[in-house]
């Protein structure tokens, strides 16, 4: 049995997020290249996609913060990071192993990560 595999032959959803470092893509020809990259990729998964998107930048992050008795709300992501959520796909696969292969296939800049995170049956 593979990691994660879930015992009944049923495929599992996944979430694949994209963190990297947004200064890599400052200029219109970056942008281009990488979103290209990303549209083959999308039809290499076919019909393991169940869907995905680009995230606008960390500029426009607003979190909400809660302390146990009240909520505030701050501009910004929660953490400053070297490395920023910048988009991700949702994708079905046999488990983990085969979620870990999409990932070392998902297009970076020079430098990032793919966190892959199971979705919780509901």
């Amino acid at each position: 049995m593979s990691r994660s595999d879930d015992g009944k032959g049923e495929t599992m959803k996944y979430a694949l997020l994209i963190y990297g470092d947004e200064k890599e893509f400052d200029t219109p020809a970056a942008i281009a290249e990488i979103q290209a990259r990303h549209g083959a990729f999308a039809e290499e998964l076919g019909e393991a996609l169940i869907g995905g998107e680009e995230l606008q930048d960390v500029a426009t992050a607003t979190t909400v913060r809660h302390n146990g008795t009240a909520a505030t709300v701050h501009d910004g992501p929660f953490a400053e990071a070297r490395e920023q959520l910048g988009g991700f796909y949702l994708i079905e696969a046999e488990n983990l192993d085969a979620a870990i292969a999409w990932a070392r296939k998902l297009p970076m800049g020079r430098s990032g990560a793919v966190e892959i995170r199971p979705l919780a049956a509901m």
